[in-house]
């Protein structure tokens, strides 16, 4: 799965990279992005292309509560197109989404249950803005509107870089013509899923990531978090 992530470039930057205005600072230069927080997505719901803020976790369209939306925070691309709450999404490019990132974290199983679990920080091609590959959809829950998100994960066991942390890793549309088709009208719900093959470990780059990104519910960030800092005395 992934539960965490980064997002650390600026507007401009992102603009210059994925070609769609970002009109503010909302959901950029964040380095501990969590579930339930709003993040920053392109989505193309009327066929072009726009800049949104959406809730990480996915409220299908027929829920009528929050409840449960955090557990929602990642898609199985194998089961995508037979979950209830994903298999309609899918098929329709209005409803998939770029959610933007520049890295991820995942976190290393201890040996010993007692000790804590070591985050490592992922980059890709040594730290390009890339895209998840997501699915997102409206709800409407009471008299509001919410839009949600939920970014895809696939088998890491194809890259060694990825699996020696953990067996799932997310669905990493790392070039400009897979963001593009993923948005694409024409791009049905097979050719879709064609483009969310495993990210070769030769892009994919590790490393040890400050335990404070732990801290889930504070107010943790800054480029700190991003390695490991310095043993006692060294």
């Amino acid at each position: 799965m992934c539960g965490r992530y980064t997002n650390t470039r600026g507007p401009e930057e992102l603009n210059d990279r994925f070609h769609v205005p970002i009109e503010s600072d909302a959901g950029t230069r964040r380095f501990n992005i969590a579930p339930t927080e709003e993040v920053l997505a392109i989505v193309a719901p009327k066929g072009e292309r726009e800049a949104r803020l959406l809730r990480w976790g996915l409220v299908p369209s027929w829920a009528r509560e929050l409840g449960g939306a955090q557990k929602m925070i990642n898609a199985r691309m194998e089961s995508v197109t037979t979950s209830p709450a994903h298999r309609r999404l899918i098929p329709t490019a209005t409803r998939r989404a770029l959610q933007l990132a520049d890295g991820y974290y995942e976190w290393l199983k201890p040996e010993r249950r007692s000790e804590p679990r070591q985050p490592f920080f992922f980059q890709v091609d040594l730290g390009i803005p890339f895209a998840f590959a997501a699915l997102w959809t409206p709800a409407k829950i009471g008299e509001r509107w919410v839009h949600t998100v939920a970014l895809l994960t696939c088998d890491a066991r194809p890259n060694r870089v990825a699996s020696a942390i953990h067996d799932r890793m997310p669905v990493i549309l790392a070039d400009r013509d897979a963001q593009s088709a993923w948005l694409d009208p024409a791009v049905g719900a097979e050719e879709a899923l064609a483009l969310c093959g495993t990210l070769p470990a030769e892009r994919l780059s590790a490393q040890p990531a400050n335990p404070a990104v732990n801290r889930a519910g504070l107010p943790e960030e800054g480029p700190e978090l991003l390695s490991a800092p310095p043993r006692a005395g060294m």
